[in-house]
């Protein structure tokens, strides 16, 4: 191992690292990892040896798609509780989505209040995403330029009226605009006539909710993004995929070249809707968790690869909003901490490997965000790691989550997967709950 300017190394009989996992010694200098060597290499003089033992180390979490809502909700979320609840849960880096904050990510001024906002709040890494609206397309390029990492937008109400959708016109311009400078756009997917012709009942009843919002409002809607982005090659991101039946013709889209990548999440992947309580609004968000086995269905789309990636979409409120009637309470999950003990309870008992979640949850969302520096435990990239005790389990108490409002779907669950520590740049940020002062940059998207 060099021992060049070497000031800490990592040593775990369990490393996950692009190769699989093994024993291994990880070097850091300079907030970089600079080797990953063999678990017995010398340790450089003066450097500080930490040794996890048989706990595991996988680089730190990357999330895409989080709602952080400050400035303007910060009552829903901030900087400051939001990026302490993904330090605690093993997340080095997320991106916080263009709304439901006041003002929207909608023009360069609006990121620049954000940013500042943001600055001396941020515990870990965050980058910014631009909205795509009616009314910016001008602003979309000069956005790019500032170096927001992509455009969301939806195709149905989004449920503030400051980001409104786009209609398929108003898409397919957006979408030209942004392939012509060569940019992301990412897609709430979910047709409006087919959410506007299904049954509409207020009330208590999961069942009720979920016949409003059926899958063939994300097919319809999937389809037609894909035929945008293959006419014009685009570059498209499908948000939080909920309906499997949609599966086939996102994998049919990749056969065929066009560059289209999909998420899901947590919620989907380890929530059913046979299990949801009339009233427990908790579990509502749009697109809705489904059935048993639509999530069986999920699994193996992120098994056959159609599933890029495992993102949260933690979308809070104050509780007052979550209302036991699922047609008027906000729609949103609140699991930035919890992700990846959720998944990994899930995902082991499936069979899959941490190697599998890593790629998942660290690997491939970097990749989507071009995030070169993040996202693996190896040469040349952030020395961000997450330290698991895979095999211990908790019970999830409300009041243990950092989030600003506790009330979560995963209440009274046992899950697997114990984050010891998260460290961001090779220092330590987050110990057993404990968390440091806030060290986070801002990231930009790299040219």
């Amino acid at each position: 191992m060099s021992d060049v300017e070497v000031e800490l190394v990592l040593r775990s009989t369990r490393v996950v690292t692009p190769e699989g996992t093994r024993a291994a010694t990880v070097a850091v200098a300079g907030g970089r990892i600079t080797a990953v060597g063999p678990y017995d290499a010398e340790v450089p003089a003066g450097a500080r040896l930490e040794d996890f033992g048989d706990d595991v180390v996988l680089p730190g979490l990357v999330d895409t798609h989080v709602h952080v809502n400050d400035p303007g909700r910060t009552e829903w979320e901030g900087f400051w509780t939001a990026t302490r609840a993904a330090a605690a849960g093993g997340i080095t880096t997320l991106l916080d989505m263009p709304l439901n904050s006041l003002p929207p990510t909608t023009t360069v001024d609006h990121l620049a209040t954000k940013r500042e906002v943001a600055r001396s709040k941020a515990h870990i890494d965050v980058g910014f995403w631009g909205g795509a609206i009616p009314s910016n397309v001008k602003d979309l390029r000069p956005l790019h330029d500032a170096g927001v990492f992509g455009f969301k937008c939806f195709l149905s109400p989004s449920g503030v009226e400051e980001f409104p959708e786009l209609d398929q016109e108003q898409l397919a311009r957006s979408m030209a605009e942004i392939s012509g400078f060569g940019g992301l756009l990412i897609v709430h997917a979910e047709d409006p006539h087919h959410l506007a012709a299904a049954p509409q009942q207020s009330g208590p009843r999961y069942a009720d909710f979920l016949a409003s919002r059926p899958r063939d409002a994300e097919n319809t809607a999937i389809e037609g993004l894909i035929s945008h982005a293959k006419r014009l090659g685009a570059r498209v991101h499908v948000l939080h995929l909920s309906s499997s039946d949609a599966l086939p013709l996102i994998a049919a889209a990749k056969r065929d070249g066009v560059a289209v990548t999909v998420e899901s999440c947590p919620h989907f992947l380890t929530l059913t809707a046979e299990e949801v309580p009339d009233g427990a609004t908790e579990f509502k968000c749009c697109p809705p968790i489904r059935e048993a086995a639509n999530q069986d269905a999920l699994w193996q789309g992120l098994a056959d690869g159609t599933i890029n990636c495992i993102v949260s979409d933690h979308s809070p409120c104050t509780t007052d909003l979550k209302t036991p009637d699922f047609a008027s309470a906000w729609g949103g999950i609140s699991s930035l901490q919890l992700g990846l003990p959720a998944i990994w309870t899930e995902a082991r008992k499936r069979g899959h490997t941490l190697d599998d979640v890593v790629r998942w949850m660290a690997k491939a969302p970097a990749d989507l965000a071009g995030l070169s520096a993040k996202g693996a435990v190896e040469a040349g990239r952030d020395a961000d790691f997450a330290v698991l005790a895979p095999d211990e389990t908790f019970t999830v108490d409300p009041a243990e989550l950092y989030h600003r409002n506790q009330a979560t779907a995963y209440a009274g669950r046992t899950l697997y997967g114990v984050v010891r520590s998260t460290w961001l740049r090779g220092e330590r940020i987050a110990e057993n709950g404990n968390l440091a002062a806030p060290t986070g940059r801002l990231l930009e998207r790299n040219n």
